[in-house]
Order: C-alpha cells, then sequence, then structure tokens
C-alpha cells in the first residue's frame, strides 16, 4: 500500500466540480479525486481548521465511533472500477479489525479528523495515480492549480 496526504480541496477551473488531491509523501505523483460539494466542505473545515459551534456529519461519526471503544486505524482506496473510485475504513475494536465499505471522500474526511493514515492500494496505483515528467504541460497545470487555489476558490462553488 501507498501511504498519501491531502494535499488540496478546490473547485476544478474547468469542470467547476469539486475536486480533492491526494499526493504521495514526497509529493512525486498525485492522485485527482472528483468529490461531492458536502465532503469537500468537510475535508476544507479540517485543512483550514474552522471550528463549528456543533458537530458536522463526520465528527458524528467519529465520536459515536470512538465511544463505541472502536478507533479509526486507517482509509484504503482499494478499487478503480469504471473510472469510480471505492475505499474501506479500518477500525479496531476489541482486538479486531473491522472494515467498512466507504466512498473515498467519506473515507478521507473521516481520516483527517481521527488522525488516521490514508493509503492507495498498489494494485490500482498505475491507473489512479499520476507521475508527470519534467516537460509536462499537465503538471505545469496542476502546479498552477495547486499555487492559486484558496479557500475562497472552493466557496464560490457553494
Amino acid at each position: 500500500m501507498l501511504r498519501m496526504k491531502v494535499k488540496a480541496v478546490g473547485i476544478d477551473r474547468e469542470t467547476l466540480l469539486p475536486v480533492l488531491i491526494l499526493t504521495d509523501e514526497i509529493e512525486e505523483s498525485y492522485v485527482p479525486l472528483v468529490i461531492g460539494s458536502a465532503e469537500a466542505n468537510a475535508i476544507a473545515v479540517v485543512l483550514e481548521s474552522v471550528e463549528t459551534s456543533r458537530p458536522l456529519t463526520h465528527d458524528l461519526l467519529l465520536s459515536s465511533i470512538l465511544k463505541l471503544g472502536a478507533t479509526v486505524d486507517r482509509v484504503v482506496i482499494t478499487d478503480l472500477n469504471d473510472d469510480v473510485y471505492y475505499a474501506e475504513i479500518s477500525l479496531v475494536h476489541g482486538g479486531r479489525t473491522l472494515r467498512i465499505d466507504a466512498r473515498p471522500s467519506d473515507a478521507i474526511a473521516l481520516a483527517l479528523r481521527a488522525g488516521a493514515s490514508i493509503f492507495v492500494d498498489e494494485k490500482i496505483a498505475p491507473y489512479a495515480m499520476a507521475v508527470p515528467g519534467a516537460d509536462d504541460p499537465e503538471l505545469e497545470q496542476f502546479r498552477s492549480f495547486l499555487e492559486d487555489l484558496s479557500p475562497d476558490d472552493f466557496r464560490q462553488g457553494n
């Protein structure tokens, strides 16, 4: 499995859809995921350290998991089928590991709140991960996207 981290969440300027960017630890390759607005907001709240007066859905989920005596161990993007990503949340409870099917965006929103690791399964890495070359125009466009990204870009989509 390849350990990933959340690099950014924002609005793709061409499609106007929310996009989550995962990168490997050395930021050599990345995985772009188109996600829903609610999930993008749930991730952005954590990345921007925004305090909310009441728990959001993913906060409630984490609180419930912890109250039941379990912990969030990791999330894994497990599969890619017809351009749809699949993920699992691994919980540890009483020495047992429980795997729960989830959308990657929900799993990542939960992982960020729990401080859990995020992985991409190696079997899908060749299809999911982009490793741009030095002269790759897509790389330049991606870098420009990340450099120009701000929290306001995301808020405009709501």
